[in-house]
């Protein structure tokens, strides 16, 4: 059960934006319509289960790029994949709050999660030492936010990167 919940959560976005049909998640997924709709009774469940998992990805993802790369270039690689998860979001926007009228809130752990991967980073020493998690996942939000408005999501990269100097420069004296 657990496999075929992480596989349909996996394809579940197309579905959630309303692009495809049930149907054809079940058969990406590898399971049959019936074991979609015994795991995930409602629509809503389906996003719920997504948004977990794709939260869980990003986050699990910070100690795997400090195992393989420097702390400062993990911390890029998660900025980048933080931004890249959350303009996915931006586009999920409807289905989610379908999500918390049903009564179920997605976002309940997801600071915390996001938080702890950041805290991680930074104590790597990705940063310079006085940089906090909120600070970090402020300006995070902010980058996102202004991606999303201006509808110029291929300026991520050069935000990203102007971002981490700040991060990473020698304080004003």
């Amino acid at each position: 059960m657990v496999r075929c919940r992480a596989r349909c959560s996996l394809v579940c976005t197309p579905w959630a934006r309303g692009i495809v049909p049930g149907q054809r998640i079940a058969k990406e997924a590898g399971v049959g319509s019936a074991t979609l709709y015994r795991n995930f009774p409602t629509r809503e469940a389906l996003i719920a289960a997504a948004y977990q998992n794709e939260l869980a990805r990003l986050c699990d993802a910070a100690p795997e790029l400090l195992a393989a790369l420097p702390p400062r270039d993990a911390l890029r690689a998660w900025m980048s994949r933080l931004i890249e998860y959350t303009t996915a979001k931006f586009g999920m926007a409807e289905a989610l709050r379908s999500v918390l009228d049903s009564g179920v809130n997605p976002y309940a752990d997801s600071p915390h999660r996001v938080m702890a991967a950041i805290e991680a980073l930074l104590a790597a020493g990705a940063a310079r030492p006085d940089v906090t998690a909120a600070e970090v996942f402020t300006l995070l939000t902010g980058i996102a936010l202004a991606l999303d408005r201006t509808g110029q999501p291929d300026r991520a990269e050069r935000l990203l990167d102007l971002a981490l100097t700040g991060l990473t420069a020698e304080p004003p004296p």
